[in-house]
């Protein structure tokens, strides 16, 4: 039995019960086949609206998408380049691992580098930085004396406000014009891409094998 396929139907059911309260199809199997056809047909004519740049020649979704969250990511860090011009920062992930340890509490160098999705190599030298400006204090763990956990200081704390301004208006722009509904709509999508990203991401897989690897276990029958 195809388990994955049973449990799609179920939520569809779940669906359309949480959609038909007003009784608009039948509460029977017609019903539910009628609520489909209606659901695929306002998909079909949602996606012809949609366009991106090449689509007329053929370029798949993929592309565009992949293209444009590179975008996205550029315009961010010229923004947040921008949040930090002056300061005592030297980079924006300077700043974000300060974020990360103010809003989350102490963590190991480890947990921080990977709450950064960043290499360790690059994320210790972050690290470094920080506590050589005194901005974050390297302690052992309460938990396990043998472990060291990194936590921001005041000092850290006070560099990260006089920028909290700046970077607050650099996350607000970087939305840009996108409506409420839609900031809330992207950051589903987004979040349904990071935590099939992230497990692997944290399994280190050699780039050599990367691509074979992921596309093999999650795409492979879908030719």
């Amino acid at each position: 039995m195809n388990y994955n396929l049973a449990k799609d139907v179920i939520q569809l059911l779940e669906q359309f019960d949480a959609e038909n309260t007003f009784s608009q199809y039948p509460s029977d199997i017609d019903g539910f086949k009628s609520w489909i056809y209606h659901q695929e047909n306002k998909k079909a004519a949602y996606q012809k609206n949609i366009v991106w740049e090449g689509k007329e020649n053929g370029r798949s979704p993929e592309s565009a998408i992949s293209t444009l969250l590179v975008h996205m990511n550029r315009y961010a860090k010229t923004y947040s380049k921008s949040a930090i011009a002056g300061s005592e920062f030297s980079t924006q992930e300077e700043f974000i691992y300060l974020i990360n340890l103010k809003a989350f509490g102490e963590m190991t160098k480890t947990e921080l580098i990977k709450k950064n999705i960043q290499d360790k190599p690059v994320g210790i030298l972050i690290i470094n930085r920080l506590i050589k400006n005194n901005w974050v204090k390297q302690t052992d763990s309460e938990k396990d004396k043998r472990t060291k956990v990194i936590s921001i200081t005041q000092k850290g704390m006070d560099a990260l406000e006089k920028q909290m301004t700046n970077i607050r208006n650099a996350t607000k722009i970087v939305s840009g014009n996108l409506t409420e509904d839609e900031k809330y709509e992207l950051i589903a999508l987004l979040n349904k891409l990071d935590h099939f990203h992230n497990p692997i991401f944290g399994r280190n897989i050699d780039s050599v094998n990367l691509i074979e690897t992921v596309f093999s276990e999650n795409f492979s029958n879908n030719n």
